[in-house]
């Protein structure tokens, strides 16, 4: 690493020193003794080179030759495994996305199951390449565990479900309540800090995965259970007599989920922003995986160029072919098809878009230009 050494502190505290003398009564003209003063400043990289760290991510995958990506494997809608054992979801999707950007091939993808409490210390020991599991985005997440997010996929807030039957309707109707709610995640500590400004005394019933929260659930373990809304919506079609049931109009918390790397490698964290982009960007341009090669063929529109690799090299500026997007929209869909897909009108959720529609639609998706 090139260093740069400068004396110039030292000369110009000497200086000051020798006016200060020469402006003053009744003091000494002659200078004191100073000690010179050596700063050390680090140069910052020349041109052409990167950082440590940078494209060692990419650099094994490829090598690897498929992408390793933890996932929840209990969140039906988001994250879990079908009657064939392949895994399906949201999350699962944005998974293949990666890989259709990386390899041209969504197949190109093992699957990590992981609890919530494994998950970020198999994304810190470098078990995994990406953790895309319903994870919420924090100050100390961000800062402590040498993690870095990418974009919000799924903006969600926690939610508390109970027995229709129960009589409970507001937060105050849980005073002396037993809930159960998942160890190691920002819903035990939302949970906390809500019935502690309320007032409210209740017993928490930990649990480390969700098939253990909602099972003690409806044992009728606990009186009520908490999770992100959507996590209540997804578990909620797979209890025995789901119209026993019913979601509180009550919302505890922001919960903005999406995807997470580890710091250090500013390329993959590039590869994996643009990617959550790529989906935003192919709905705002109306294009998707039915239409994608016919506009591919026709187009005249500079932006819809640069997206789909017919010009501006944008993909070499990841480390990735100039096809990468075209490959996301043509394998996996953009984000309208991987939201209806998976969560849509037409699955047991039903979930409306709300805050997860483009900005078009007055939602927060919202993709930087690709140019």
């Amino acid at each position: 690493m090139t260093k740069r050494v400068f004396y110039l502190l030292g000369v110009l505290v000497v200086l000051g020193m020798l006016l200060a003398a020469c402006g003053s009564t009744g003091q000494s003209n002659q200078p004191q003794a100073v000690k010179t003063v050596v700063v050390t400043v680090q140069a910052p990289a020349k041109g052409g080179e990167s950082p440590s760290g940078f494209g060692e991510t990419l650099k094994t995958v490829k090598d690897r030759g498929y992408l390793i990506c933890g996932v929840n494997a209990q969140l039906p809608g988001f994250g879990y495994v079908d009657d064939q054992g392949n895994y399906k979801g949201f999350d699962v999707d944005f998974c293949h996305a990666v890989a259709a950007a990386i390899f041209g091939d969504p197949s190109k993808v093992e699957f990590r199951p992981l609890t919530a409490k494994e998950r970020f210390t198999a994304l810190q020991t470098g078990e995994i390449d990406v953790l895309i599991r319903n994870t919420t985005w924090t100050l100390t997440r961000d800062t402590e565990l040498g993690a870095n997010f990418a974009p919000t996929t799924f903006y969600d807030g926690q939610g508390i479900m109970v027995r229709k039957d129960s009589g409970i309707t507001k937060l105050e109707d849980l005073e002396g309540a037993k809930i159960c709610v998942a160890t190691g995640t920002t819903t035990e500590l939302n949970l906390a800090d809500q019935m502690a400004a309320h007032n409210i005394d209740y017993t928490p019933v930990v649990f480390e995965t969700a098939d253990q929260v909602f099972g003690a659930y409806e044992e009728g373990r606990c009186d009520a259970v908490t999770t992100d809304k959507s996590g209540l919506v997804s578990r909620r079609v797979t209890l025995k007599n789901p119209d026993d049931h019913v979601i509180l109009d009550i919302t505890l918390s922001k919960e903005p989920l999406g995807p997470v790397v580890r710091q250090g490698d500013d390329q993959w964290f590039d590869i994996i922003k643009w990617v959550v982009f790529a989906t935003f960007t192919g709905e705002e341009m109306g294009i998707n995986s039915k239409n994608v090669d016919q506009i591919k063929a026709s187009t005249n529109n500079p932006n819809v160029k640069k997206f789909l690799g017919l010009e501006g090299e944008m993909g070499q500026k990841l480390g990735l072919s100039d096809d990468w997007a075209y490959n996301i929209i043509k394998m996996v869909g953009n984000y309208a098809e991987i939201y209806d897909r998976n969560l849509g009108p037409g699955t047991p959720f039903n979930l409306p878009r709300g805050l997860n529609a483009s900005w078009k639609d007055g939602g927060l998706l919202y993709a930087p230009p690709i140019r």
